[in-house]
C-alpha cells in the first residue's frame, strides 16, 4: 500500500512541481500514474522512494513513513527508475548478487530467484557478460530483475516498458498482474496509454503538479459521459494536449 497525504514539492517557488496531492494505492491492484512530460510524475515517484524529501505532507509505504522510517520503508519496495545505465562495469550476475547482498537475500533464495527471473526475461546466457555490453532493453531487464530479487511487496516503476521488446514487455505485464493478485502493490508511470488501459485497475492523471483524476477507467468514462472514448482521448482532453 502507498499513501500520500497533502504532498507538495517546489523547485522554483512559488511554482510547485507537485501541488498538495492525495493518493491511495491499495494492495491487490495495478495503479497507473499518467501525465504529460513535466507533469510531476517523476518528482512524485522520487518522493515516494525517498530520493527527494517533500516540502510538506506525508508518504507511507505499507504504513511506514518514508521520511520518519526511511530504512524500514525502503525495504518494502523495489524501484525501477527511468535510467537503466547503472553499474555498467559489473557483469549481470555480479549486479544481481550485489543487490541481493544489500537486501540480505539468503544464498539459496537468491539462486532460485535469479534462475526464475533470468528464465522469464530470457537473460540466462547473458548473466556472465558486462552490463556495458548490453543493449538498452537488456539493461532495462537486468535492472528490473535486480529490483525484484528481494521479493518486495511494493513495486514502483518509472516508465518500466521503455526499451523492452514486445515479449519482455508482455512478461513484465504478466508478472505485474501476478504480483497484484497476491495482494501486493504495483505502482507505475507510463506514457503508453493503451498499456495502462489494458492492465490497470485504477489510474491517476496528473498535470502541472495536480491530480486531475484518480479512480477506475469506468469512472473516468462516466465523468466524460461516454463509454466509447479511449483513455488516450480522455487523457488529451483532461490535460489540454489536444488543443
Amino acid at each position: 500500500m502507498i499513501e500520500l497525504r497533502q504532498v507538495s514539492k517546489s523547485f522554483t517557488p512559488p511554482i510547485k512541481a507537485v501541488d498538495n496531492i492525495d493518493l491511495m494505492v491499495n494492495n491487490g491492484e495495478i495503479f497507473g500514474f499518467l501525465g504529460p512530460n513535466g507533469a510531476g510524475k517523476t518528482t512524485t515517484i522520487k518522493m515516494i522512494t525517498g530520493i527527494l524529501a517533500p516540502d510538506s505532507g506525508s508518504i507511507k509505504l505499507d504504513g511506514l513513513d518514508i521520511v520518519q522510517e526511511p530504512l524500514a520503508a525502503k525495504k518494502r519496495f523495489g524501484f525501477v527508475s527511468d535510467n537503466p545505465n547503472l553499474f555498467l562495469r559489473l557483469k549481470g550476475l555480479e549486479y544481481l548478487n550485489f543487490i541481493a547482498d544489500i537486501y540480505d537475500v539468503p544464498a539459496k533464495d537468491r539462486k532460485d530467484k535469479v534462475e526464475m527471473l533470468s528464465s522469464r526475461f530470457e537473460m540466462t546466457k547473458s548473466l556472465g557478460d558486462r552490463i556495458q555490453s548490453y543493449s538498452h532493453g537488456m539493461r532495462q531487464k537486468i535492472i528490473i530483475m535486480g529490483v525484484l530479487i528481494h521479493n518486495p511487496s511494493v513495486w514502483i516503476m518509472d516508465e518500466p516498458m521503455t526499451g523492452l521488446d514486445p515479449k519482455a514487455a508482455f512478461t513484465l505485464k504478466e508478472m505485474m498482474r501476478e504480483h497484484a493478485d497476491k495482494q501486493n502493490t504495483v505502482f507505475f508511470s507510463t506514457h503508453v496509454l493503451d498499456v495502462a488501459e489494458k492492465i490497470c485497475d485504477r489510474v491517476a492523471v496528473i498535470n502541472k503538479g495536480q491530480v486531475l483524476f484518480c479512480g477506475k477507467l469506468t469512472e473516468l468514462k462516466d465523468h466524460f459521459k461516454s463509454q466509447d472514448e479511449s483513455l488516450e482521448k480522455m487523457f488529451l482532453e483532461m490535460t489540454g494536449e489536444d488543443e
